[in-house]
């Protein structure tokens, strides 16, 4: 498995990017340098020129590969969200429906872990962008046209997936869809509110917001506490 696990290549849609950076090793320090450089600026301040020299390379060598910094975004954004998507795939793979779910909910909403499979991306760091910026990518006015373009098709695919396994416990509930986008984002917004409003929320470092969307999901889809692991999510591992 980890030799196959290796050999694995996250796959973004082609229109974000200029050139695939996965291809040469600039393309490599670029998104490398660009993660790290956003989460230590933000991306408000993020520039073309300062990732240029931090990587000791001209800022046209980065238009070669992306053709301004919200495709860049977008293009970590897409990163991110395919890494999470063959997570779940390999993780659910062969699970029943409840435990599925359970396993689902746990990947799209714990806290990250650095994938020694991706060496020049870190995870973690990559992770607090999504927090903090990912919003960004999608709250354009070219939004539409993005859409249609593709742009976030691994994102909705998530959504999709989550969906069906919902469907799959309770056929008959009628927002699989809706709970499922709102586990995906609003997982991102408890983090975000747990490390910066703290008062508005009941997720700290002791209760992770995966605790609260099982708790979410298990009263939801009617299912009870204390029950066997067939029947309840909150007792599913």
């Amino acid at each position: 498995m980890d030799r196959l696990l290796s050999n694995l290549k996250i796959v973004v849609p082609e229109k974000i990017y200029v050139k695939d950076p996965e291809s040469s090793d600039l393309g490599k320090r670029i998104v490398q340098h660009s993660i790290l450089l956003i989460d230590d600026i933000g991306f408000e301040a993020f520039t073309f020129k300062k990732l240029g020299a931090l990587i000791g390379s001209n800022e046209s060598s980065i238009y070669r590969y992306f053709e301004s910094k919200h495709k860049l975004l977008l293009y970590l954004s897409s990163w991110y969200w395919a890494w999470i998507e063959y997570q779940l795939v390999i993780e659910t793979h062969n699970l029943t429906p409840n435990e599925k779910l359970y396993k689902a909910i746990k990947i799209v909403t714990r806290k990250t872990k650095e994938d020694a499979n991706f060496n020049h991306i870190n995870e973690i760091v990559l992770n607090k962008i999504i927090i903090n910026e990912n919003s960004k990518s999608f709250l354009t006015k070219e939004v539409d046209q993005e859409n249609k373009d593709g742009y976030f098709v691994i994102y909705k695919r998530i959504v999709y997936r989550l969906s069906d396994m919902i469907k799959d416990i309770n056929p008959n509930y009628k927002y699989a869809l809706s709970l499922a986008s709102t586990i995906l984002e609003g997982s991102l917004h408890q983090h975000f509110l747990k490390d910066h409003f703290s008062s508005i929320t009941d997720c700290n470092n002791t209760v992770a917001p995966s605790e609260f969307y099982l708790n979410l999901i298990s009263n939801v889809l009617n299912y009870t506490h204390g029950s066997t692991s067939n029947d309840s999510l909150a007792t599913s591992n």
